[in-house]
């Protein structure tokens, strides 16, 4: 239990001490200020509306309320809406929630929340989770068409709702009912400054598109509408555009058809263009005065989207047709009576439009018939209220909460009795005050308020809200509970508050005065014959559906029954139903009319709760017993109150009880009495005295166990500290004997030592003869290696570097050794030839060195090529001064000049040329005119590719940058290629410092100017690559090259 233990002010104002509406109001403070909204008057939760999201809500709370007892945690409405449900699912019982509180307080959202809960809670399942979908997708529609933005709340509930949810055994949703109330139909026409009309029609000119608003045939312009406050068209943190979409999803979810959607856009669409209905002063031929329209565009677009005849309309809206049994009389209206009809039409159209969609969302969510259903009911309905100028509207609903505070009385003390009546306790009669005459003053069938109400306006003759005043003032001129100017002057009392079209009835919750003026009006709300005809007549199936009386077949001569007896009998089924449910209440209190978070107002909220009946609520509680709590959980929490009980008990609960109770003085029997299975306390003093000596007892069992902790502490300390003495001992004495025993161990072996030493030279000085073998045996094994060696030096192969002929080693001991002189005899004939050869032929080894490293392996013509001296010369430079003059002196000696032939970029034949590589450039001449051709610097060789086989066929790949570079690849055939690419390697490195990529491939691409040619290499018949070699072309991209 957290009531008391660490919670902020008393979380059950059953538990207040003292009981006053000051002490009252100071805990409500005190836990507001501390975010703790929700307050416990036994099973009635108070909620104080927060202005601001608090993050007391979601699956995480839902789950933890869900698995505790109501005073398990601290008050939430998660608790009471779980308390509701798991009597509903587990004891059969229906229930009933009534949020009550007025306008800003937070009833709307309260009732979200229950809902959200028990969607949360309730079972799983495809069907299950639809109709889940369908309760709570209704919350927004009935939002858009029935709240508004009023000067005490942005989202204001301006009717009563009561939905009946209906589960099935296992506790899952079947569907639901819907019943509504008093719907503000007034504001449908005029509004008070700073209030908005319904948020329907904002929604609609704010979300709807283009398209909608012109088959609509309205403007998005909320100014041009008549019906619409222009000072106020937007609500602050309300996306109108947004909730329109919200609005259309939820009807589509609910099941309305998107043809039944635009009946109900069209509707509403209706009331707007009927504000701007413009009606004028008109005189008839005998002067009597008459109205017309102004403006026929607004009636013929009316007619049209409605399917109506504009004449029609406008007969209807300007006159009246008055019927008796024997003829019809046709009366012209005045402006003003045409005004009020066309305002009377749009009400009733708006009211009736709004019963339509509620009854269309209770067919989709209903119960099939036969089906065994449990039934929890929700009521959100309007709270008492007191303003400056109270009317018609203000009466009924302070009648209605009459008769809810009645229902909480009678119920809760019936809850009351039947509890001590369960537990066996005498019940004693409880002093309250009975509201029971309040509620008959109003509804009393032939003396009651609403009764003479009715009657006055069935009354022939002259009739006005005087002569109704006048009649309540002679039938209830000593009614204790009513007042008004002529009461009070014949008591001889004088009160300037009251006007002489006043009267004032006692509520429970306060003096209300009335004002009489329309009364008769609001109570009759007639719509002329004519109107119902002319709606009738509609093309338009909703709008036609909504004024049945108006069918001639149907016609009748019967007065409907009026406003208020419509609200009364509504009131009594409502109070029949609330009374066959378990009630669960919901208080809700605005904390200030500024609606800013932390603003709280002592005097606007006691005003609240004397409306509310707070502190009758807590008298009536603690008229018996302020707390009552089970023997096993009062037992649990209180048994180290006593020894007896504490640490551990095995009697029964109730003894364990009587033995905690019995040890303690301030407990009497006059103070405690014993149920069956609760203990119940008359007193919160005796209460808190328990909490109290709770607390002292755990503090004093707090010191024990820090005692008893401390001293196992310091005991485990020190056995700790003492183990480790004693294996610190023992490691350490461990370590000096082991220590002792490798000096002991030390000696004995030196001893042995020399003892064995001193017997070995004593045996050797007797047996000194037994080492011979060895010695004789290391001279032989000289002798032999001598014998080796001199053999070798006059047995040595001749100095050729080519004779690779070595004597065997005679034994197989000499073997690695033969083989290790073998290799530096080698070594040393190389050295001596490398330091006979002149720096020319040291050249020409490292080309064929070079040469080896290209091509070894690789190309079919380098093994052929291996023991050929390259000669650069092949075409006789030296007798050609023409050619020698193209090198010029600059370059350095030719590196190589031959032969090659040149495959044509074409056709693929070749040509001759003349190949001259210098160290810097690569030129290729006319064979015949001994004229350059192409000079390619060596820096704009990008690579070469040559073939595996023997021919000579290779392509030198240029840079693209350079200029030759751009005309092309070179494709040439030379018959000493090996030679050739050596040198042009070796004069690359040279002269760029890098090394010349020599790709050796069968196929290779070739680039041709622009375009790429892929060159594939193969061998002939022959296969020596001294054929003649042919080229064929392969369309553009492709030559085949046959060696």
């Amino acid at each position: 239990m957290t009531l008391l233990e660490g919670s902020i002010g008393v979380e059950d104002l059953v538990l207040l001490e003292p009981l006053e509406e000051e002490s009252m109001l100071k805990n409500l403070q005190l836990r507001y200020e501390n975010k703790e909204i929700y307050t416990y008057i036994g099973n009635v939760l108070v909620s104080v509306n927060p202005y601001q999201q608090l993050p007391i809500y979601g699956p995480e709370f839902i789950t933890k309320y869900q698995e505790c007892t109501f005073y398990e945690l601290k008050p939430h409405i998660y608790a009471l809406a779980n308390v509701a449900y798991q009597s509903l699912k587990f004891r059969d019982r229906d229930q009933c929630i009534l949020i009550t509180g007025e306008s800003g307080a937070g009833k709307t959202e309260a009732s979200k929340l229950v809902m959200s809960y028990v969607a949360a809670v309730c079972g799983k399942g495809e069907q299950v989770n639809s109709v889940k979908e369908q309760l709570l997708q209704s919350n927004p529609v009935l939002e858009a068409f029935g709240n508004a933005k009023t000067i005490r709340n942005n989202n204001s509930s301006r009717f009563g709702k009561y939905m009946d949810i209906e589960f099935d055994f296992k506790g899952s949703p079947l569907g639901g009912v819907i019943t509504n109330y008093l719907l503000e139909k007034s504001r449908v026409v005029k509004q008070l400054k700073g209030e908005r009309n319904f948020h329907i029609f904002y929604q609609l000119l704010a979300g709807a598109d283009a398209q909608l608003l012109a088959a609509l045939k309205l403007e998005r312009d909320t100014g041009g509408y008549a019906y619409l406050n222009r000072e106020v068209s937007r609500v602050d943190g309300m996306d109108d555009a947004s909730n329109f979409k919200s609005v259309q999803s939820a009807m589509t979810v609910i099941g309305f058809s998107e043809e039944e959607i635009r009946w109900v856009l069209e509707v509403t669409a209706l009331v707007l263009k009927l504000g701007n209905v413009k009606l004028s002063d008109e005189f008839q031929a005998n002067g009597i005065p008459a109205s017309g329209i102004s403006d026929a565009r607004g009636v013929r677009e009316i007619g049209e989207m409605m399917g109506l005849d504009s004449k029609e309309l406008e007969r209807a809206l300007c006159s009246r047709t008055m019927a008796t049994a024997k003829e019809k009389v046709v009366t012209a209206l005045n402006v003003v009576q045409a005004q009020y009809a066309r305002d009377a039409l749009a009400k009733n159209i708006y009211s009736r439009l709004f019963n339509w969609i509620v009854n269309r969302i209770n067919e989709s969510i209903k119960v099939g018939i036969g089906e065994k259903k449990k039934v929890m009911g929700v009521l959100d309905i309007y709270g008492f209220e007191i303003l400056e100028d109270n009317s018609f509207e203000q009466f009924v609903i302070n009648y209605c909460n009459e008769k809810l505070q009645q229902v909480f009385i009678e119920l809760t003390l019936k809850e009351e009795q039947e509890e001590y009546k369960r537990e066996g306790i005498p019940w004693k009669k409880v002093d309250y005050f009975d509201n029971g005459i309040i509620c008959n003053l109003i509804e009393h069938n032939q003396r009651g308020i609403l009764a003479m109400l009715d009657e006055e306006c069935l009354r022939p003759g002259v009739v006005s809200d005087s002569t109704f005043l006048a009649k309540l003032n002679q039938l209830f001129s000593k009614h204790s509970h009513y007042e008004s100017k002529v009461t009070q002057n014949a008591q001889r009392q004088y009160d300037h508050t009251m006007g002489l079209s006043c009267f004032r009835i006692c509520h429970y919750a306060g003096k209300v005065t009335y004002n009489v003026n329309s009364f008769i009006d609001k109570n009759n709300d007639l719509l002329f014959r004519d109107l119902s005809q002319a709606m009738w007549k509609a093309k338009h199936p909703l709008l036609r559906s909504l004024f049945p009386e108006g069918d001639p077949k149907q016609a009748s001569l019967k007065r409907p029954p009026t406003a208020g007896a419509q609200f009364k009998s509504s009131v009594a089924i409502l109070m029949k139903n609330l009374y066959s449910k378990n009630p669960n209440y919901i208080r809700c209190i605005k904390p200030n009319e500024h609606q800013q978070r932390g603003q709280f107002s002592r005097e606007l909220v006691a005003t609240q709760a004397r409306y509310l009946g707070l502190l009758e609520n807590v008298r009536v509680r603690r008229a018996g017993y302020a707390f009552r709590q089970g023997y096993k959980p009062f037992l649990e929490r209180y048994r180290l109150l006593s020894r007896s009980t504490w640490p551990r008990w095995n009697g029964g609960d109730r003894e364990g009880v009587e033995k905690i109770l019995g040890e303690l003085s301030a407990c009497t029997s006059e103070e405690v009495t014993f149920g069956k299975t609760k203990i119940f306390i008359k007193s919160p003093k005796t209460l808190f005295y328990l909490e109290e000596q709770r607390r002292l007892r755990i503090q004093q069992l707090a010191t024990l166990i820090q005692k008893i902790y401390r001293g196992w502490r310091c005991r485990t300390h020190y056995q700790q500290m003492r183990k480790s003495q004693i294996l610190i001992s023992s490691w350490f004495r461990g370590t000096m004997q082991k220590k002792r025993y490798g000096k002991m161990k030390a000696s004995v072996l030196l001893i042995q030592a020399f003892v064995r030493g001193w017997k070995a030279r004593k045996d050797y000085r007797k047996y000194f003869r037994s080492g011979a073998a060895l010695t004789l045996s290391s001279f032989i094994y000289k002798s032999l290696a001598q014998k080796f060696l001199l053999g070798l030096k006059n047995n040595l192969p001749s100095t050729s570097i080519l004779d690779k002929k070595w004597p065997a080693a005679p034994y197989k001991c000499f073997t690695t050794a033969n083989q290790e002189l073998q290799r530096l005899y080698h070594q040393w004939k190389c050295k001596k030839f490398r330091d006979q050869l002149s720096p020319k032929q040291v050249e020409v080894l490292r080309e064929k060195l070079c040469a080896s490293e290209l091509f070894k392996g690789k190309k079919a013509a380098y093994p052929p090529s291996v023991p050929v001296p390259f000669r650069g010369d092949y075409i006789g430079l030296r007798g050609n001064p023409k050619l020698q003059k193209l090198t010029g002196r600059e370059e350095g000696p030719v590196l190589m000049a031959e032969t090659v032939r040149k495959v044509n970029r074409g056709n693929g034949k070749t040509s001759s040329r003349i190949l001259l590589l210098t160290k810097g450039h690569v030129i290729l001449t006319d064979s015949k005119k001994s004229q350059a051709k192409t000079v390619i610097g060596l820096e704009s060789v990008a690579g070469v590719s040559v073939t595996s086989f023997q021919d000579g066929l290779f392509c030198l790949h240029l840079s693209e940058i350079s200029s030759v570079g751009s005309k092309g690849d070179f494709l040439l055939v030379s018959e000493h290629v090996v030679e050739l690419l050596t040198k042009m390697y070796r004069a690359v490195l040279d002269t760029t410092q890098r090394q010349l990529p020599i790709t050796v491939a069968e196929q290779f691409s070739v680039k041709f100017k622009e375009s790429n040619v892929t060159v594939k290499v193969t061998q002939g018949p022959r296969g020596n690559g001294n054929g003649k070699l042919s080229c064929k072309k392969k369309g553009s991209h492709g030559l085949e090259v046959t060696v």
